[in-house]
This record gives structure tokens, C-alpha cells and sequence, in this order.
């Protein structure tokens, strides 16, 4: 019995030897998923100040604003274009609305063409896009109206 006892010890104590060997592989494996040091573990945990951007990141950054900004320029550009389509009627010198529209807003995209202050350039675009829209509101109410008219002239015999 004290044999069979033995062998009962050196199973357990070979099982418990090799789960405790197990556990500190895994536990090996954790510790290098993570920091190597206390520097880095602090460094990924602690909110830092935020860092100083030196010239060449901010004319970066700027860039990608500036870049930004010339792409809804661009779209605020073509969307008035095609607004002017519908400016057909000629003003009191002879020329086409629509002419004198495009020439209008050629020369104040040319104006603001080298603005590099992002408030001055939001600014602008807002503006244009609200010009833009209100134009458009009142050449629509113009022309209910006018078509209005045009009923109620074909109404009276």
C-alpha cells in the first residue's frame, strides 16, 4: 500500500509540475504581449500633453485643411455655374444675367484664390453657399409666380 502511495505522490507531484509549468509559460506569454517596463507601461496609460507640432507638421496639417478647403471651393464653384443656367434674361445693357453672373463670381473666387486663413475661408464658402441658396429660392418664387400669372391669363377669355 505505501508503494501504491508513492506512486500516487509522484503522478500528483509530476501533474501538479507540469500545470505549474504551464501556468508560467502562459503567464511568460502575457507579460511579453504587453510593456517590457514601467516606462512603457506608464507612457501607454497616462494622458500625456499633447505635443508641440513642430514647422513641418503644421504646414502639413495645414495643408490637409487648405486641401479640404480647395475641394469644397471647387464644389461651391461648379454648383454656382450651374445655377447661372437659369439666369436667362438680359439686364438693362443687353447682357444675359447668366454672363454676367459667371464673370461676377470668376472674379470673386479669383479675389479670395490665395486666402490662407481657415476662418476666412469657412467663412467665404458659408457665405457663398447661403448666396447660392437664396438666389436659387428667389429665382423659384420668381417663377411660381410667373407661372401663377401666366394661368390667369389663360383663365380670362
Amino acid at each position: 500500500m505505501t508503494v501504491n502511495i508513492q506512486k500516487f505522490r509522484n503522478l500528483s507531484t509530476a501533474v501538479n509540475h507540469s500545470f505549474e509549468s504551464r501556468c508560467l509559460l502562459h503567464h511568460y506569454r502575457f507579460l511579453h504581449h504587453g510593456p517590457d517596463t514601467v516606462e512603457e507601461l506608464l507612457d501607454r496609460h497616462v494622458v500625456k500633453k499633447e505635443k508641440s507640432l513642430d514647422d513641418d507638421e503644421n504646414e502639413l496639417l495645414n495643408r490637409q485643411r487648405l486641401t479640404s478647403s480647395r475641394r469644397e471651393a471647387l464644389s461651391l464653384y461648379r454648383d454656382v455655374i450651374r445655377a447661372t443656367r437659369f439666369f436667362m434674361w438680359a439686364n438693362s445693357q443687353g447682357n444675359l444675367w447668366r454672363d454676367v453672373l459667371r464673370e461676377n463670381v470668376r472674379k470673386e473666387f479669383e479675389e479670395a484664390r490665395f486666402e490662407r486663413d481657415p476662418e476666412v475661408i469657412t467663412r467665404l464658402l458659408i457665405g457663398g453657399r447661403d448666396a447660392l441658396q437664396a438666389a436659387l429660392d428667389k429665382l423659384a418664387e420668381k417663377q411660381k409666380q410667373e407661372i401663377e400669372k401666366q394661368r390667369g391669363n389663360s383663365n380670362t377669355p
